[in-house]
């Protein structure tokens, strides 16, 4: 839905009043709004001088019956003000499920503020299934509609309407609208009207809403209604902002199901495909033939689901909620999230662990309160942490590769125990990111919420675990000599782990050849010294998920002095963590209207730096005093010293996680400053 089509709010004034069902839209128009009371709302605009376009009216209509079938009619009427909004409106583009829904597109018009037709209808107009990349032949049903209007140019209004009917619910009886007041610009006039079954009480969830819901009961049939006139855009975003639920007005109104409802449905989709065949038995025994413990064998089953299976980025929903049985994903050797969790968790049961199927949404941010299987797009896997001792197949040994099993079990970084001794809880497994190793996620997946679905069609609302900032760690540490020329030799050592490996373990999971060591070499060593010469470079197998995530380079002749008179000037690599214009942003932006987000100020992780550095006889470096800095926003200390002739350099930063009110925004500020003076890149050194 374009430029916040689902955004749907009750226009104030407009409806009929006490309406006993919605006006139902067709393409002869609306018979609950006069269009042209909209057009004299057009605005001047020199009155608006930053805004490319405006809303003067945005309208939603739902209508649901009891069995979740039901139309929803959106309507937008947009006044252009320069040729950025011509740019953002010339296309208008609406998405549908071919095999559920049927779209109608009621009218898309260009218009002048005193209701001269300009065009009456599109240029323009094509539809066509989303296309899916060749290599990866997978069913999806979504179609897309496109219009491109004529005529438009500044000054001239947008009028467009289009209705989706729902004619097969994913979920029999489920529905789900979420709409936000607050649209990207202001918005002249807004209305959202839910019509639904006199004996159905949805679920409603208003946020930051301060008029009068009206409620109308008659015919038969309940129908909600919100108004709102004259919404102003969203404050400007300030540094470190928080979720802006804090400021937007939000609505959102679901079917009355439970999540328990959902798991229920979601079990008899999946109930008999957990099945492996004798051919998948067999490759499973070839993937973990080298594993000592029923743990080993885990993570080998990991490896060869997560990385020799492609993956097929399509959702949930658009594929059909139900994934395909593990032999058919075996024959393909590719699958979407939730056939490759499939083919993951009934290899995890024919080891004999206890594996369940996750649904979630890969951006998070569901609402817990409005269950709804519309909430979910991903689906990963989780083991259970059974107390006492599991052994594959419920034996003795492993059956899938016929050795007992034997050694340290550590499923959970920081808990373990004996061989087949699990810690209570889940561990959480996501086969789509072929870079993460198991006891991780992927980063938009922590702290979110997930149902468990249970065979017998149970279902545990779970929040994934957030793991500590000390779980993910930087650590640089570099060694070597000054000569009296001031150039630099020795070696620089990067350690990475938990999610700040990420990005270096991709970047290293598809080899890297003889020309690329030398650039990246190279790229290293200059990144520590100007005009620096780097070798022996060391890296590591970043589809190994048992391998350190650790890369070194020596670093030859790097300028890392220059003379200054009868002393020298030495130019550490320590990059700053907060910059004078990054505080001085924060300061602008007091008082506060948004919260502060924690995690965004450093981030969840720790970042440590050591610098031993051997300079040559009779110098002396004049060192700063070190820096300690503590506060809710993290922690961060310096210390600077010189031992004979060893000078050695040591930082650390430690992010944390939480929310703070506006009103915390000094103690930001201190703790910002305090860090950013602690700026030692050049020492000076005394010969």
């Amino acid at each position: 839905m374009p430029h916040g089509v689902s955004t749907v709010l009750l226009l104030a004034g407009l409806a009929a009043a006490a309406r006993a069902q919605a006006p139902v839209v067709t393409p002869a128009g609306d018979p609950s709004v006069a269009s042209d009371t909209i057009y004299r709302l057009a605005v001047k605009p020199a009155d608006y001088p930053d805004e490319p376009y405006v809303y003067l009216l945005d309208d939603g209509i739902v209508r649901i019956e009891a069995d979740g079938r039901g139309t929803r009619t959106y309507r937008q009427v947009i006044q252009i003000l320069d040729q950025d909004g011509v740019e953002a409106w010339g296309e208008l583009s609406f998405s549908y499920s071919g095999s559920r829904e049927k779209l109608t597109v009621n009218w898309a018009r260009v218009l002048r503020p005193d209701g001269t037709v300009v065009s009456e209808r599109p240029a323009h107009e094509q539809e066509s299934d989303v296309p899916a990349a060749l290599e990866y032949p997978v069913y999806s049903d979504t179609k897309v509609r496109r219009a491109t209007l004529g005529g438009l140019a500044p000054g001239l209004l947008v009028d467009y309407s289009y209705t989706v009917e729902t004619r097969d619910p994913v979920m029999p009886g489920d529905f789900y609208t979420a709409w936000s007041v607050t649209n990207s610009r202001p918005t002249r006039r807004s209305r959202l009207i839910v019509d639904v079954p006199a004996s159905l009480t949805p679920r409603i969830r208003e946020r930051n809403v301060r008029f009068e819901r009206r409620t109308t009961v008659a015919h038969g049939r309940r129908v909600y209604e919100w108004d709102a006139q004259d919404v102003p855009k969203p404050p400007a975003r300030e540094p470190f902002a928080a979720d802006s639920d804090t400021v937007r007005v939000r609505l959102a109104v679901a079917s009355p199901y439970t999540w328990a409802d959902v798991a229920r449905w979601y079990a008899g989709l999946v109930r008999d495909r957990f099945t492996v065949t004798p051919a998948l038995d067999a490759r499973l025994a070839d993937a973990v033939k080298d594993a000592p413990t029923a743990l080993d064998s885990l993570k080998a089953a990991h490896r060869w689901v997560a990385q020799d299976f492609r993956y097929v980025s399509v959702a949930l929903g658009i594929a059909g909620y139900q994934p395909r049985l593990p032999a058919a994903t075996l024959e393909t050797m590719y699958g979407d999230c939730k056939d490759k969790a499939t083919l993951f968790i009934a290899l995890a049961q024919r080891m004999g662990f206890h594996a369940y199927p996750v649904l979630l949404s890969a951006s998070g941010g569901i609402d817990s309160t409005l269950p709804t299987p519309q909430a979910f797009d991903h689906m990963i896997a989780a083991v259970a942490l059974d107390a006492g001792r599991v052994r594959a197949g419920g034996a003795t040994d492993d059956s899938a590769s016929g050795r007992a099993s034997s050694g340290a079990v550590d499923l959970v970084p920081g808990r373990g125990g004996a061989d087949g001794e699990r810690p209570g809880g889940y561990l959480f497994v996501d086969l789509t990111d072929d870079e993460v190793p198991v006891g991780q996620l992927p980063e938009s997946e922590y702290g979110e919420f997930a149902l468990v679905v249970h065979p017998d069609g149970r279902g545990e609302a779970v929040t994934l675990p957030l793991d500590s900032a000390t779980a993910n760690r930087t650590t640089d540490s570099l060694v070597g000599e000054l000569s009296p020329d001031g150039t630099f030799s020795g070696r620089l050592t990067t350690t990475l782990a938990g999610r700040s490996e990420e990005g270096l373990r991709r970047a290293l999971s598809h080899g890297v050849n003889a020309h690329q060591r030398d650039e990246f070499a190279r790229d290293l060593a200059n990144g520590a010294f100007e005009g620096a010469a780097g070798d022996s470079l060391q890296l590591f197998d970043g589809r190994d998920l048992g391998a350190t995530p650790r890369i070194s380079v020596a670093i030859r002749s790097g300028k890392a002095a220059t003379p200054a008179g009868a002393a020298s000037i030495l130019r550490l690599p320590l990059r700053p963590v907060f910059s004078a214009e990054q505080v001085s942003d924060v300061e602008t932006h007091v008082p506060r209207r948004y919260p502060i987000a924690v995690a965004d100020v450093i981030g969840p992780a720790v970042y440590a730096e050591d610098y031993r550095i051997t300079l040559p006889p009779g110098w002396r470096a004049q060192l700063p005093g070190g820096v300690t800095a503590t506060s809710v926003y993290g922690r961060y200390s310096s210390s600077y010293v010189q031992d004979g002739r060893t000078l050695r350099v040591v930082r650390r930063v430690e992010g944390a996680r939480g929310v703070e009110p506006p009103d915390r925004v000094a103690e930001l500020v201190a703790f910002m400053r305090a860090i950013a003076q602690d700026d030692a890149r050049l020492i000076m050194l005394e010969h």
